[in-house]
């Protein structure tokens, strides 16, 4: 479903200029999330249950130039109690080959090429302290700064079935203060997608670095750096994947912590999920380990956050669904046991445009 957006120009009444319509083709999609939580907390009395309540909407804008060049961009607005904007958007251009080129908060190819796994839905999910920092996202070592460009391959990329993509992002050209951060990155990226009978299978992942730059002399050598890969496979109904992710990060120290602190860390996912009739069932499991210590302070002590997550759901209408999700985790904090874990249901109903 796609709308013109007239714009007309803001100059007219002021300088007499005769109005130019202006208009780009925009598509939008959306969803409404509203439903229950019940957490219960390790070795604690103390259980709660929240409301949630996710609203979103994104606008995707496009127009394709006499040369064939595709121009597109888009936005999100996301409400969760208070409303805010993803603005982190990229100025993209896609040529008649079907190569592309990102502009501007572009990201980083080692996370475009992440395999998706499947998981539980849901918005259940447990809080833990936030000095454990075990990762949860196999592309955690990749990262960029908003003055970054992407280029993707078009499909079919030196083989069937191949596509690659490669980034690179500079510094704002501020000064190091006391806060480490991400100076400039770089990331290489692929997916090879191909079929082995009825199976569909795709592998994907990619390698990424950057500079973190301090001001303190003792974290001058400390980087955000690492590796991810995946596999799914997909046969009939039913879909399993695997993902891993291994490399350093950083915590500033303006981020919950008093120093700047590495991040040593890796974690392994693994997910299936199954469709039968109106009804879609998943499963998922993922494991993160960190070692997390103030710059140029090497420890073996770690940090781990497993869970493992579940959920049903079911298809009530057309753009109706019904979900009921859990999720059990477990915590350790520098080599630890804690009681940041527990358990958690949801029960709530999505409803998307």
């Amino acid at each position: 479903m796609k709308k013109e957006l007239l714009m007309a120009s803001a100059l007219v009444s002021t300088l007499g200029v005769a109005s130019v319509a202006q208009a780009v083709t925009a598509s939008y999609a959306g969803s409404m999330k509203i439903g229950a939580e019940f957490e219960s907390a390790d070795d604690s009395s103390v259980d709660s249950n929240t409301v949630s309540d996710l609203s979103n909407f994104n606008i995707s804008l496009s127009e394709t130039t006499d040369g064939g060049t595709t121009i597109s961009t888009s936005f999100e607005i996301v409400d969760e109690g208070a409303v805010s904007a993803d603005d982190d958007n990229a100025i993209k251009l896609t040529f008649t080959d079907r190569s592309a080129l990102e502009i501007l908060n572009a990201g980083n190819a080692a996370g475009t090429h992440v395999v998706a796994v499947p998981g539980a839905s849901g918005e259940q999910g447990v809080g833990g302290t936030s000095t454990n920092n075990a990762p949860g996202d196999v592309d955690f070592a990749a990262g960029s700064t908003a003055l970054g460009i992407e280029w993707h391959s078009a499909a079919d990329f030196l083989a069937d079935g191949l596509k690659m993509s490669a980034s690179w992002s500079t510094d704002s050209g501020a000064a190091a203060g006391a806060t480490a951060r991400l100076d400039n990155s770089w990331g290489i990226g692929a997916t090879y997608v191909t079929e082995a009978g009825d199976t569909k299978i795709t592998i994907g992942g990619g390698v990424a670095s950057g500079d973190v730059v301090t001001s303190d002399t003792a974290g001058s050598s400390n980087d955000k750096a690492g590796m991810n890969v995946g596999l799914s496979a997909v046969t009939g109904a039913l879909t399993i994947g695997v993902g891993y992710g291994d490399g350093d990060s950083f915590v500033a120290n303006n981020a919950g912590v008093t120093v700047n602190q590495n991040v040593d860390g890796s974690v392994m996912k693994v997910g299936a999920s199954y469709v039968t009739g109106d009804l879609t069932l998943a499963v998922g499991v993922t494991s993160g380990e960190a070692a997390d210590y103030t710059f140029s302070s090497p420890t073996t002590a770690e940090d781990s956050n497993d869970s493992t997550s579940a959920s049903v759901t079911y298809a009530v209408a057309s753009g109706v669904s019904a979900v009921v999700g859990y999720t059990q985790v477990d915590q350790n904090n520098e080599g630890s046991s804690t009681t940041d874990g527990g358990s958690a249901w949801y029960v709530g109903a999505t409803m998307s445009f």
